[in-house]
């Protein structure tokens, strides 16, 4: 298997479960008793009717091709897979129930799903050009009965499990986008057919109000994703495009999902299609050692919250989904040392390549650095070394402190405010070092008639050292 696409997938596995069991991973709690997952591609006509999603997603990327280029697509998602308990009755039929406890097992009834890759290719680049390309996409649906027999062997019930059946198709197109870049569209749309008994009067198609939230779901395909392969070509950034690159990726249109490079920096031969934005070469962090699940929640935050659960509350989170069991014995299986992990890892922010700050400014001396052994970031000692009036950080070669002349250019991490703010100039007012090694550059802006209020009152505007460039203290640029 491509290592870059091993690589992909442990990140494409965190889409795909992102949302599919929320805290406190209980059947009744009432946030559980919908799904929450991003990437939900509905039946053609649910999301008209308010029962379901929109059926389809696409995105467009970049790539530069050679001779024999190809590419394979794997859409990844979820299949709900229904699961009934069923008490076995006196006269040996089965009655279903809402839970069913047999020695000291317990199941509830709940909705699981199962993990699907349908994989596709690899075709041809050059193959691609002109008219669209449909590929189906078919999953069986399913029945599986599982009994559940009590100590002495007799059977006390069963679990049966039923999926429906999953109708859909992917699509892609590419084009030519200018010198040796090709656009290439991919795109995956659930086709599920309603048959409705009569029609609905009203709503799109004449009949869509006749699905059911219920039966909407059970024909969705759930956190769906794309992975795209590439063989003897590259991917483009859409996020940092190389010049050559801007002006065909200002014309890419993307559809409930977002392209970004995968696997480890400095691959470009693999694609992630993501229902959640995401930036290049995305992957989890090494302090993550538990899926949480919980639509992006702080993992330390939930663990600590896993272990106040009562043990009652725990029983009925192991009851509901053998994720979820999963979740409550690998929290309270997790040591101290686990726990700190996740408070945070230190990385010392003032490591600045070796090099040495000499510099003279208007303000003291700055701080860039501290000397002898390292102090834990969350001792007095540590703290006492803090001092953000006095510490600086290097911009292009240049020290920036306290006082320095900066212009700002935000980049793509930037919100609506910063933007605003492109171009302008400002005086720094402090340096901040953050314990998990981000610096955080405060500043004024000389176009805001408040700033001497605002720095009065200590507020100031913070940007990252990559979105400021240096200025002379007349406000030119410094001299390379």
């Amino acid at each position: 298997m491509n290592m870059t696409l091993s690589l992909a997938r442990a990140v494409a596995d965190a889409v795909l479960y992102e949302g599919y069991l929320l805290y406190p991973y209980r059947a009744s709690s009432q946030k559980n008793q919908a799904r929450w997952q991003f990437g939900i591609l509905g039946p053609p006509g649910a999301a008209a009717a308010g029962t379901g999603e929109e059926p389809d997603m696409f995105a467009d990327c970049l790539l530069t091709p050679g001779p024999q280029a190809a590419i394979e697509i794997h859409v990844r998602f979820l299949q709900l897979q229904s699961r009934t308990a069923e008490k076995t009755d006196d006269d040996g039929g089965y009655t279903s129930v809402d839970e069913l406890t047999v020695g000291a097992a317990r199941w509830l009834s709940w909705d699981e799903a199962v993990e699907r890759e349908v994989t596709l290719g690899p075709f041809a680049v050059a193959g691609l050009g002109g008219r669209e390309t449909v590929l189906p996409v078919e999953v069986p649906g399913g029945e599986d009965t599982e009994e559940l027999r009590d100590a002495s062997g007799r059977l006390a019930g069963r679990l049966v499990r039923r999926r429906r059946a999953l109708q859909g198709e992917v699509r892609l197109a590419a084009s030519p986008a200018g010198g040796p870049l090709v656009r290439l569209r991919a795109g995956v749309a659930n086709r599920a057919a309603k048959t409705a008994a009569a029609p609905a009067s009203g709503g799109a198609e004449g009949w869509t109000d006749a699905w059911t939230r219920q039966d909407a779901i059970a024909e969705s395909f759930i956190g769906t994703h794309l992975l795209l392969s590439l063989q003897d070509g590259d991917f483009v950034s859409l996020l940092e495009p190389p010049p050559n690159a801007q002006a065909a990726a200002a014309t890419c249109r993307q559809h409930r999902c977002w392209p970004v490079l995968a696997g480890p920096e400095g691959q470009r031969d693999v694609l992630l299609a993501s229902p959640i934005i995401l930036y290049d070469h995305p992957a989890v962090a090494p302090e993550s050692s538990v899926a949480l699940y919980d639509s992006t929640e702080i993992d330390e935050i939930l663990t600590l919250r896993v272990l106040t659960l009562t043990e009652e509350e725990k029983a009925e989170a192991r009851a509901t989904d053998p994720r979820a069991a999963a979740i409550i014995d690998r929290c309270e299986a997790m040591s101290p040392a686990d726990l700190q992990q996740l408070h945070g890892i230190l990385r010392n922010p003032h490591a600045l390549g070796g090099a040495a700050l000499d510099v003279a400014l208007d303000s003291p001396e700055p701080s860039t650095g501290r000397s002898g052994e390292e102090a834990e970031w969350w001792t007095p000692e540590a703290e006492a070394l803090v001092q953000p009036h006095l510490d600086a950080v290097l911009i292009n070669g240049v020290p920036v402190a306290r006082g320095s002349r900066v212009r700002v250019n935000p980049s793509r991490r930037a919100d609506a405010q910063d933007l605003f703010f492109a171009g302008q100039t400002g005086r720094v007012t402090n340096v901040h070092f953050d314990v998990d090694g981000s610096t955080h550059v405060g500043l004024v802006l000389d176009q805001d008639p408040a700033a001497d209020l605002h720095e009065g009152y200590g507020r100031s505007f913070y940007y990252s050292p990559e979105e400021l460039e240096p200025l002379g203290q007349d406000g030119k640029e410094n001299p390379p």
